[in-house]
């Protein structure tokens, strides 16, 4: 049986330091520097806030948050089930925003603080953030 944390929770910006701290502490009982959980806590901030701010914008809804140890690697995966992501290459470019107040660099922050990053998602039915961060050897 595999160890892991699941965390449902609403999506309010209130609830991201509540996943950033769940998903570090999990990663700190595996061989992670401080300074890689401090990356990880960053991927993890940017996802959920991706997902409160632009998954439901007309008000709040449902956010998942998973982790678990596979190998000597880390796992995050982020879902809602929300508007989703019509064009991913053009979300992953440094400073595309939809919003004209935000810089558009969440998910380039998150491809440079975790190892793989893999997006699936469609228009209407929500985003799926998966990432892998390698354990230090």
């Amino acid at each position: 049986m595999r160890n892991e944390i699941l965390l449902r929770m609403t999506g309010l910006a209130a609830n991201i330091p509540v996943a950033r701290m769940a998903v570090a502490t999990f990663a700190s009982s595996l061989d992670f520097t401080i300074s890689g959980i401090e990356e990880i806590k960053v991927a993890v901030s940017e996802a959920v806030s991706n997902a409160v701010l632009h998954a439901y914008p007309q008000g709040e809804g449902e956010i998942l948050v998973r982790a678990f140890a596979e190998g000597d690697n880390l796992v995050i995966e982020v879902e809602d089930n929300g508007q989703g992501i019509s064009d991913i290459p053009r979300a992953k470019e440094a400073g595309f925003t939809t919003m004209p107040d935000h810089m558009g660099l969440g998910l380039c922050f998150i491809e440079s603080f975790v190892d793989e990053v893999y997006i699936d998602s469609s228009p209407s039915k929500g985003t799926k953030v998966r990432m892998v961060k390698k354990a230090c050897p």
